[in-house]
């Protein structure tokens, strides 16, 4: 019998409560659920108001993997929808997070939840920029942190402030508020800082996604900047065979993991996120401050 529980008044169905989701550490999706519930207050405000993409991964990482955009078959009434700019789908709607019971109810999916840099009410205008370093082996987040740091200070010499959160998987990623810029001028700004990167950091940085030229580089992924892209919500579990979050880290634990060369010190399981919460609260916080948001120069 599938249990039914209610969630700030709303019944939700909750399904599959000791299946195994995430196998290093047999993980259950009701665990997966708690975890969510937990820092619900952390996440939702960086899912409000943005369409939300899912990779569903309801038979945990070795399973099949799915991407979607379009609101899921039997998606509640009362799951608030927005109708987004695609090409592919001039009538295209997509699913926003709004609330407690839409997160609970999205998780019991099984899902990485994805969101652009912009908001439902101005498409494609971004209030935020986002720099993905992806380490290609023997690299690792060590050599992403070296590069993280070249970054923040090459952003705060144009008034911008960065704040990092590990991607949940390899790498880091260094997001930063902006005042609404159009996607298109985040996205031509962000290349130019990875091609600067890498004419500075020439053993350390590649801003081209070829293969071949990534082997001990951090690749300096800018594209998640345009409109059509998407990068990994803070706070959310990634379809990995440990449970890993893609949670905000300090400056100090980024320079301490780039002088002293453990990468296992920013890899960060759903347990230990309520603890830092608790500690810290919601380190990208400032994202929300528009006071702080920078321009492009």
């Amino acid at each position: 019998m599938t249990p039914v529980t209610e969630v700030a008044g709303r019944r939700l169905s909750l399904s599959n409560l000791d299946k195994v989701i995430h196998p290093a550490t047999g993980t259950t999706k009701g665990e997966l659920l708690h975890y969510y519930a937990t820092v619900g207050a952390a996440i939702l405000p960086h899912l409000r108001d943005r369409p939300v993409s899912f990779l569903r991964y309801p038979d945990g990482p070795d399973g099949q993997l799915f991407f979607t955009k379009n609101p899921p078959p039997g998606t509640p009434a009362w799951v608030t929808t927005t109708p987004v700019p695609r090409s592919d789908a001039p009538r295209a709607r997509q699913v926003m997070i709004q609330d407690l019971p839409s997160l609970v109810w999205a998780a019991n999916l099984v899902v990485e939840f994805h969101t652009p840099q912009w908001r439902a009410g101005s498409p494609a205008v971004a209030d935020r920029l986002v720099l993905d370093l992806d380490p290609g082996p023997p690299a690792t987040v060590v050599e992403c942190c070296r590069v993280a740091l070249h970054l923040r200070e090459r952003l705060a010499a144009d008034g911008i402030t960065a704040y990092p959160k590990t991607s949940g998987s390899k790498g880091l990623h260094l997001l930063a508020p902006l005042a609404p810029t159009p996607s298109a001028e985040v996205s031509a700004y962000a290349r130019r800082l990875a091609v600067e990167a890498a004419a500075e950091l020439p053993a350390l940085v590649v801003h081209r996604m070829t293969k071949a030229l990534r082997p001990g580089k951090v690749f300096v992924d800018f594209s998640q900047n345009a409109a059509a892209k998407t990068t990994a919500t803070p706070y959310t579990l990634r379809a990995r065979r440990l449970p890993a979050v893609s949670a905000p880290v300090t400056w100090e634990e980024v320079a301490d993991t780039a002088a002293g060369g453990d990468p296992g010190r920013l890899v960060l399981l759903l347990d230990a996120v309520p603890p830092r919460l608790e500690r810290y609260g919601d380190l990208l916080a400032p994202l929300f401050d528009t006071s702080a948001a920078g321009a492009l120069p």
